[in-house]
């Protein structure tokens, strides 16, 4: 009976999500072993709404924010969902020049810090999954400098003593996507 109960354990834990959001806690898969938490106090949580989507919100917190797309299985992006996310996020904040000053990769994991009209810096971790996005922008560094270092072992992180920006912002690629056609159906 061992044997079963550790193959389903295994097959369990390899199964998990890379990203999910469960009381008040961001949980994000290091390995097949070990699970990042990351507690949020106070959030605001909007649902968004789009017929391609099967579940789709934004979540924002004083130093946190962060959209979550699930597209149906029948819907696909129309270019890249990362490039499409970065210039939506320039355009949509006004934001004249977004200078990449990092930009690393790391299994499903795409992590960049962008110094933002040459004035702050802001953390971006951009996390996918089969049919899931997950867009974050910290704007303290914090969950960026702990998800990095458990991802690359020997990393240093450099910005501590840098500007940072500030999370007060309300956009969504789910809310403009009947606009912009970031997704829509696959055709045959």
């Amino acid at each position: 009976m061992g044997f079963f109960k550790n193959l389903l354990n295994t097959i369990a834990k390899a199964a998990r999500p890379i990203y999910t959001f469960k009381d008040n806690n961001l949980l994000f898969k290091i390995s097949s072993d070990e699970i990042h938490t990351y507690f949020l106090d106070k959030y605001d949580l909007k649902t968004r709404h789009d017929p391609y989507v099967f579940e789709a919100y934004t979540l924002s917190s004083k130093d946190i924010f962060l959209e979550y797309i699930k597209v149906d299985s029948d819907t696909s992006w129309n270019g890249s969902a990362i490039n499409f996310y970065e210039s939506f996020f320039k355009d949509e904040l006004k934001i004249k020049t977004l200078k990449t000053l990092e930009d690393e990769e790391v299994d499903t994991y795409v992590f960049k810090v962008f110094e933002v009209n040459e004035q702050f810096i802001l953390f971006f971790i951009y996390i996918y999954e089969v049919n899931k996005d997950i867009f974050i922008i910290d704007s303290k560094g914090d969950l960026y400098k702990n998800l990095i270092s458990k991802k690359i072992k020997d990393y240093a992180f450099k910005y501590e003593e840098s500007l940072k920006g500030e999370i007060n912002f309300d956009i969504s690629l789910v809310k403009k996507n009947s606009v912009e056609e970031f997704f829509t159906y696959e055709r045959d």
